[in-house]
């Protein structure tokens, strides 16, 4: 089965903050979404309805950065066709037949220039 974007995606989120990273499967740099606040942070329910709501609030902000965290980071790295790495820009080449990571572009005598 093919790796997509979202399994190397972890959650750094809080109670207060949704945020997201991602490494880079070539040269280990970490990038980090832009944090999102909830909402609702630091206010306390008073009911236990409104615990109900705040957390069906959370989980669906969440998701929706989630969803932003995945398309910033699409932007941001590149899955290597030939060793099916995801890897940042640094570490991702154009070459001539086939766009790939440094490390296979090396090993396959590749010429190229690093997006990043």
């Amino acid at each position: 089965m093919q790796r997509v974007l979202q399994d190397i995606l972890t959650d750094c989120s809080t109670e207060d903050k949704f945020e997201f990273s991602i490494v880079c499967e070539e040269c280990g740099k970490v990038w980090k979404s832009k944090a999102i606040a909830f909402s609702k942070a630091r206010i306390h329910p008073v009911t236990e309805g409104k615990k109900v709501v705040y957390a069906a609030l959370y989980q669906r902000e969440k998701k929706e950065a989630h969803l932003k965290a995945l398309k910033a980071g699409e932007k941001l790295f590149s899955r290597c066709p030939i060793c099916h790495r995801w890897v940042c820009d640094d570490c991702f080449m154009v070459c001539e037949d086939l766009d790939m990571c440094k490390q296979c572009a090396e090993r396959l005598n590749e010429k190229g220039s690093i997006v990043g």
